[in-house]
């Protein structure tokens, strides 16, 4: 237990260390640097988008993204990894230039490399195919290669659904994907030491920096680790742009988030294996080889946390008591240090996560994690797989045995531990348990534990629901003839309203919704309460496809950066989730995401009824 306790609390102070270290190039002073101008000595970029299988519409969203960048010199490619003949003609439609290859060896790092020696732009960019760029992605990254010395500027992943865990518990409003962490504390940190990631998409390299490194690297899944390290040590910079420019699709199920996790452990730890590995790639530092160990071996810290997750069960089960607090040490030592970190945690970590609300994430995919870093330490990692981008069942809330018998396993554990602690025999070492504060501290450490756990069983549950398609809570006063309402929701399959009474008339056939820019779309009714209607757009040209698009996908400033509630808040939220089931997911009943609503909208009936 101690060696645990001080490995997870070393990696902890570490993280600390490099937070304070000194910016050389603050992530806020690259935002506020002036956009490239529209005139000829902006440099040329060519941009990527490898695809393996995701659905026909998710690929065209990203595609009309990149189309309508805001930048003079762009060349767009799809690279396309199934060789599907409607791709092509997408791309023909659209005008990208499209490739495939015969050979799939090397996953995404080969299918990038592929299209390499034909590129002629000096800039990259890379996105993956469910992410969609703002219209100023290009001239906020392009700004940032003002010096020839710049060799990477990597911004943040957000996403435009709830991963599972938010989604199946209703988390939205209270909860902020575990990336986002990453993004706002650890990323920034890294940058102080010259060692930012490379994190795989929503990226811009220059082609001379790749090229000079030997194209991306090939050894392991994580390419984008190992080609940024490669790039470091090559003494070209390598910035990250704390903005917020582009949007993907978090997994849909839980089971594909588990798997995710699974594929970005082994693919980190096998680059210890390559020649971009931090133990022996010459031209690092020694805090960039200690910022990039830290992202490779944080993955071993399921050794630690499963340990700790058994002590509490020594107590009762065979009389040990693994540690020992007496009163004074819980008020003046322990109790200080817990209450710091639930109080300090939103702070450090820019605001982007609780103290407890995140181990969700860990209590779910411990036991599969821990089965692929064991394997993958021992050289026998489990081949890649894409994190699919379409529900595989449309009729049915759906469950992952293996992965429910997982986290059960745990939930067993955690409540044997409670029991164990509770009803302890005053016999051997408990005796020293149930006569000072030793039994407080237990307990409460097995009961946040099985409250926990509770909660993670839920989020293997996944709601059902018809389709895929993004949801954005919009919350703008409208008014419909004559009433007072809301436009609640948004999506590019239809929209809500709520209205402020209840309505005694029929819906109307239709409602037309008009942009301060003109822009006019029509929406046709199929669902109503007393106070709520909801409808799907009527049949959409090209213009006002790319007019929505633009409206849920593409607007600057479209993704927020939005604050974790406290602590006590969330954890109540999420214990009144817990009392009672989640509904399945339909009308007025939508997993919502928030977005910046820089943009208003006029609403009115064109035909009614009654």
């Amino acid at each position: 237990m101690f060696v645990a306790e001080l490995w997870l609390l070393g990696h902890w102070l570490l993280l600390l260390f490099l937070s304070l270290a000194p910016q050389r190039s603050s992530p806020l002073n690259l935002g506020n640097r002036p956009e490239v101008l529209n005139d000829g000595d902006n440099p040329s970029v060519d941009v990527l988008v490898p695809t393996c299988g995701e659905p026909l519409d998710v690929i065209e969203r990203c595609l009309r993204g990149c189309i309508a960048l805001d930048y003079p010199h762009v060349v767009i490619w799809l690279l396309d990894e199934t060789n599907r003949s409607e791709l092509q003609q997408l791309c023909m439609r659209l005008g990208c230039v499209y490739r495939s290859r015969t050979q799939h060896d090397h996953a995404k790092a080969g299918n990038l490399n592929h299209v390499l020696p034909e590129l002629k732009g000096d800039l990259i960019a890379v996105f993956d195919a469910d992410v969609v760029p703002v219209e100023s992605f290009l001239r906020r990254t392009v700004s940032c290669f003002e010096t020839s010395d710049v060799g990477l500027v990597q911004t943040p992943q957000t996403y435009m659904n709830a991963d599972p865990i938010i989604r199946n518990l209703g988390l939205e409003r209270w909860m902020l994907p575990d990336e986002e962490s990453f993004y706002r504390w650890i990323e920034p940190a890294r940058q102080g030491v010259n060692a930012v990631v490379c994190a795989g998409t929503s990226f811009v390299v220059r082609r001379k920096a790749l090229m000079n490194v030997g194209k991306f690297e090939t050894a392991t899944p994580s390419e984008d680790l190992a080609t940024g390290i490669r790039l470091t040590a090559q003494g070209w910079r390598c910035l990250f742009l704390r903005e917020k420019l582009s949007a993907g699709l978090a997994p849909l199920t839980s089971e594909a988030l588990v798997r995710q996790r699974c594929r970005w452990a082994s693919g980190t730890l096998q680059t210890l294996r390559t020649g971009a590995s931090p133990l022996k790639i010459p031209g690092l530092t020694f805090w960039q080889r200690v910022a990039y160990l830290e992202g490779i071996l944080h993955w071993l810290n399921v050794f630690p946390q499963m340990i700790l997750m058994i002590v509490p069960l020594a107590v009762g089960i065979f009389g040990v008591t693994p540690v020992r607090i007496s009163s004074d040490g819980l008020l003046q030592s322990a109790g200080p240090l817990v209450i710091a970190q639930l109080l300090l945690t939103r702070w450090i970590t820019g605001h982007s996560r609780t103290a407890l609300l995140p181990e969700l994430y860990r209590w779910m995919v411990l036991l599969p994690l821990f089965g692929s870093v064991f394997t993958t330490l021992l050289g026998r990692p489990k081949p890649f797989q894409v994190t699919p981008k379409t529900l595989q069942s449309k009729t049915s809330s759906s469950v992952t045995p293996k992965l429910l018998m997982g986290v059960l396993t745990l939930q067993i554990v955690a409540l044997l531990n409670l029991l164990s602690v509770l009803f302890a025999k005053e016999t051997g070492e408990a005796v020293a348990l149930t006569s000072s504060s030793t039994q407080i501290a237990i307990l409460i450490w097995s009961s946040l534990n099985t409250l926990l756990l509770v909660a993670a069983w839920r989020c293997c549950h996944d709601r059902d629901r018809d389709n895929a398609i993004p949801w954005f809570a919009w919350n703008e006063p409208v008014t419909l003839s004559g009433h007072r309402a809301k436009l609640t929701a948004l999506s590019e399959a239809g929209a809500e309203f709520l209205f402020d009474q209840a309505l005694p008339s029929p819906p109307p056939v239709d409602i037309q919704l008009v942009t301060q820019d003109g822009l006019s779309f029509t929406l046709h009714c199929e669902q109503a309460t007393d106070r709520a209607w909801g409808g799907c757009w009527s049949p959409l040209s090209e213009s006002q496809i790319d007019a929505l698009h633009h409206l849920l996908y593409r607007r600057s400033g479209q993704w927020p950066m939005r604050r974790a509630p406290a602590e006590p808040v969330a954890l109540l939220v999420l214990c009144q989730r817990l009392l009672k089931p989640m509904p399945r997911e339909r009308w007025f009943h939508r997993s919502l995401i928030p977005v910046s609503r820089n943009i208003t909208m006029r609403c009115f009936l064109s035909t009614q009824n009654g």
